[in-house]
């Protein structure tokens, strides 16, 4: 298989239609585009993973990828296992640096790290993490968010697209990056990070009546697009040039030769709503950028738009 992100039909036709319901416990997920299970209980989980990061940050992004999951779903965490698998090289102050800064992330978040398991493999060459949230869920709330979206909502994005790859492209290959730019601005792109976490606009977003979220990451916005339709079982309308884009983004895409709209995106939540100037309305007041990107449509289409250009979106490759 290629490496990344497991394709759709490989998905559906290898994990999915193995995954047998509980007849003792409702349970909500298991469905592409589905990042978090609820259960009938009020409680939810979610899994993420990292990979081929070099930074000390591995942990902390793997935390907050699966407390997005939970956020995007309506849950709130309280607690994160993590496991993590480090190449045979790596010394104790590395993994150190690594529990320093998930320890930092899971105290900002006000989650607690309630265990998990590490190990050293020798044929790895950057950890490999995967962090799983435990949260809450109430059952009004994710009924509500895990609801059917239907035709004529508005789809509304918070933040940026590409900020995550964008970071980590800037701390990792700074040097290279230096050649072209200068420090101040490859500085600003790094410090996107600061915008990972999408759980205060996905509380705001269910305070508003929201009928649909889902958290950009993998396969970047076109990805995710293309996993909203095929969850609630809609199409789209999507205005390319609508679509928020940082120039840090814009650039450093440019220089490694990457497509801003397929890169990584945490940071980013897709909302559907039936009130959209009320949702960006509070958004606003509690500083969080956000624009009205598109439709839902009647049928399966799921269609980006820039002029006069009409382009079908696919499933994600990875």
């Amino acid at each position: 298989m290629k490496i990344g992100k497991v394709s759709e039909p490989i998905l559906k036709r290898s994990v999915l239609k193995y995954l047998q319901p509980n007849n003792e416990m409702e349970c909500k997920g298991a469905a592409v585009g589905a990042d978090c299970a609820l259960f009938s209980d009020k409680l939810a989980a979610a899994t993420a993973s990292v990979t081929g990061e070099k930074s000390p940050r591995a942990a902390a992004h793997a935390i907050l990828r699966a407390t997005n999951n939970l956020a995007a779903a309506g849950a709130k965490a309280f607690a994160v296992q993590l496991h993590i698998m480090l190449p045979e090289r790596y010394r104790e102050i590395a993994l150190k640096r690594i529990m320093e800064a998930a320890a930092k992330t899971a105290q900002e978040l006000q989650v607690t790290i309630s265990g998990g398991h590490t190990e050293s493999l020798p044929d790895i060459q950057t950890p490999i993490v995967s962090a799983t949230a435990l949260g809450y869920a109430e059952q009004e709330v994710a009924s509500k968010v895990y609801g059917k979206a239907k035709a004529g909502q508005d789809i509304v994005m918070t933040k940026w697209i590409g900020i995550s790859d964008t970071a980590r492209l800037a701390q990792e290959r700074e040097e290279e990056l230096l050649s072209r730019y200068p420090l101040f601005f490859i500085k600003s792109a790094q410090n996107l990070e600061q915008f990972y976490s999408v759980i205060p606009e996905a509380a705001t977003a269910v305070k508003s009546g929201v009928r649909a979220m889902h958290d950009v990451a993998g396969g970047g916005i076109f990805g995710a697009l293309w996993e909203l339709g095929e969850r609630f079982d809609v199409g789209l309308q999507v205005e390319l040039k609508k679509i928020p884009i940082k120039q840090e983004t814009v650039e450093v895409c440019e220089f490694f030769g990457y497509n801003p709209y397929e890169i990584r995106s945490d940071g980013a939540l897709l909302m559907v709503t039936d009130d959209s100037h009320a949702l960006l309305e509070e958004l606003a007041k509690q500083g969080i950028a956000a624009a009205v990107i598109g439709v839902t449509t009647d049928g399966n289409d799921k269609v980006i738009l820039n002029d006069d250009e009409k382009r079908f979106l696919e499933p994600p490759r990875k």
